[in-house]
């Protein structure tokens, strides 16, 4: 059973956007207009190359911001306030998830490429807030973004956290690498699987994946 493969885990790490909220609330679709934006006026240019540049600084770095810092010394706190400054209207309160959170035992927390006081929106418009042992944002890992190594080094060691006995919930595929290495088990969370040496499980329905964790007798609805 899959239960019985994390029978090990006492600390539950989840990414936050299309994590654990749904990618049909569509909340990044906000993020991306307000993140191209930002990019037009920042460097002077039209659409088209800002939105050349973000996929550039997404694939090169891992984040818009990451590529913005590193090639043109942008501050990102004003970035991080304006391009997460978006409306929570298509975000449903979860009463299971919330659940299902709430059940599993030991440490429980989020830890996102966003900004911590965005996540904070996002759970409480979700029924979420007050579930979680700690919140990180990129903030905390010295704007260092998810995938790099030296992001999840600072945010573990802030959070005292064992990955040995972790597991981490995730939607980029590209981000559980580094958790499989540290010795955690890895959860992918998106509607399509993609199949990878570091990835021990997909669900589409993180929900659903939770409930085989924390109750035995339901039945066996998800991907691994």
């Amino acid at each position: 059973m899959v239960k019985d493969q994390f029978s090990h885990v006492s600390a539950w790490v989840f990414d936050l956007d299309n994590t654990l909220y749904p990618p049909h609330a569509r909340l990044f679709d906000q993020i991306e207009i307000r993140m191209t934006n930002w990019v037009m006026q920042e460097l002077g240019v039209d659409r088209h190359e800002a939105d050349r540049l973000r996929q550039h600084y997404w694939k090169t770095y891992g984040t818009t911001l990451a590529g913005l810092m590193r090639e043109h010394g942008v501050d990102p706190a004003p970035y991080l306030h304006d391009v997460h400054d978006i409306s929570m209207e298509h975000l449903e309160v979860d009463p299971a998830l919330a659940d299902h959170i709430r059940s599993l035992p030991g440490r429980k927390i989020v830890y996102t490429n966003g900004s911590a006081p965005y996540a904070e929106r996002v759970l409480a418009a979700r029924g979420l807030a007050g579930l979680f042992d700690a919140i990180y944002g990129v903030e905390h890992a010295n704007f260092h973004p998810k995938p790099d190594r030296a992001a999840f080094d600072a945010v573990f060691a802030r959070d005292g956290l064992t990955p040995e006995v972790a597991a981490m919930f995730e939607d980029d595929p590209r981000n559980l690498a580094v958790p499989h290495d540290l010795g955690m088990r890895t959860v992918h969370v998106a509607p399509a699987a993609a199949p990878a040496v570091h990835i021990h499980h997909h669900t589409d329905n993180l929900t659903t994946f939770l409930r085989q964790l924390v109750d035995a007798a339901c039945p066996d609805d998800t991907k691994d």
